[in-house]
């Protein structure tokens, strides 16, 4: 028989169920504060040192690179050749067409010959005048001569018949020298090019009246080769002056030096320039000096439009032949910057950590060109600076690609 429940048994067995609950609980949370207590005194014993953070390094070696500076240059003409008449007239005809190629002795005016020819003639007749003149008096002389021996002539006769001769042959002399002159005047009438080039516009046409020497008719510019001019400042001669004296850089013959030379769309132009010229003087409103390469262009020159490059454009020259041996080469990301400059991280021989300062001059691709501070055979850092600081132990590894990359850069 199933007896009812009471309250007062309900409340008991209340009172109970909470009492298991609880024990069972903590008896659960002690049991696990236990093993954790187990497990981490098993697997961590205090004993145990921290192993040394691992950092990447490479061996810093010497070698010989490039040093090859860019300048700003802008491109002139080989020979600008002015075109002005040697005789002054009347234009009679012009010949070329504006703007296009024209090449040596190809016609590019005429003058009216008319007048020219008619002095010419004259010159010629005159000249012609003279010569029989001469062979008359010539023929005077023989005769007084052998009379003068004979006394049937006086001396003067004879000193008169020589003066003739004299003059005459004086007189034909001056003569042939106008027909020279004449001639000259009469041949350059018909203008030419002088040089092969590209022609610009005519500043005179036909029926206009130009002036000897001082008419400018048109240009020709020469544009096979061509120049570049470029100005170098006076800083770099004076730094690189000083590199040269500690040999710090070697280069060639100043002449001997080469230019690659680089369009405004960076396009880079496949001839290789020479310098051929530099300036004695540094220019005191610049404070800069010149130098001039000279770069053949011979693509499309007898083309009408068609040119590899033309005078008055801005270009860069990447100066090709100073190298600089015995260079260290460090990766841009193992310097690093600080307030008192840049520094490395350097790793000894007890694999520790040093900060060395250093002076890094330029960059070289992906590299820092150092000037002081490391030596070769050193190992820098490359990698791992935020688990280290100066005077802690490093475990190294080695970075294979870069040391691959820094000791394998060559000349071109």
């Amino acid at each position: 028989m199933i007896k009812p429940c009471t309250p007062d048994m309900t409340q008991s067995r209340h009172h109970y169920t909470a009492t298991l609950i609880r024990t069972g609980w903590l008896t659960v949370l002690t049991a696990a504060v236990a093993l954790i207590a187990i497990g981490c005194t098993a697997d961590q014993p205090a004993d145990t040192p921290l192993l040394p953070p691992e950092v990447e390094v490479i061996t810093v070696t010497a070698q010989t690179v490039p040093d090859e500076p860019e300048f700003i240059g802008r491109t002139e003409a080989f020979r600008p050749v002015e075109i002005r008449p040697q005789v002054s007239g009347i234009i009679k005809a012009v010949y070329f067409t504006e703007g296009r190629n024209v090449k040596k002795g190809d016609k590019l005016y005429l003058i009216d010959p008319v007048p020219f020819n008619a002095v010419y003639q004259a010159m010629r007749a005159k000249v012609a005048q003279h010569r029989a003149r001469l062979v008359q008096v010539k023929q005077n002389l023989g005769r007084v001569q052998p009379l003068l021996e004979q006394q049937a002539v006086s001396q003067k006769d004879v000193d008169d018949a020589i003066a003739d001769v004299r003059s005459e042959e004086a007189a034909l002399e001056a003569a042939q020298n106008d027909l020279v002159k004449a001639k000259f005047d009469l041949d350059n009438t018909r203008i030419e090019a002088p040089v092969d080039g590209r022609i610009g516009r005519s500043q005179f046409y036909e029926g206009q009246l130009v002036s000897a020497q001082t008419t400018l008719l048109t240009v020709i510019d020469q544009l096979n080769p061509m120049y570049v001019s470029v100005n170098v400042p006076e800083s770099y001669i004076l730094r690189r002056r000083k590199e040269l004296a500690e040999k710090k850089v070697e280069r060639p013959d100043l002449y001997q030096l080469r230019g690659i030379m680089t369009f405004a769309d960076g396009s880079v132009y496949a001839e290789e320039g020479v310098l051929d010229f530099t300036a004695v003087t540094i220019r005191p409103e610049t404070g800069t000096l010149q130098g001039r390469f000279k770069f053949p262009n011979p693509s499309g020159y007898f083309v009408p439009g068609l040119s590899d490059f033309l005078p008055g454009q801005f270009v860069s020259v990447r100066l090709i032949g100073y190298v600089r041996p015995n260079a260290i080469l460090i990766p841009q990301r193992a310097v690093q910057h600080g307030v008192n400059g840049t520094f490395v991280y350097v790793i000894d021989k007890q694999s520790t950590v040093e900060l060395r300062p250093v002076k890094a001059s330029m960059w070289y691709d992906t590299d820092w060109l150092i000037e002081s501070g490391v030596s070769p055979g050193e190992q820098v850092m490359v990698a791992g600076f935020h688990r280290v600081q100066p005077g802690v132990q490093v475990t190294i590894t080695t970075n294979t690609a870069a040391e691959t990359r820094s000791g394998q850069q060559e000349m071109p």
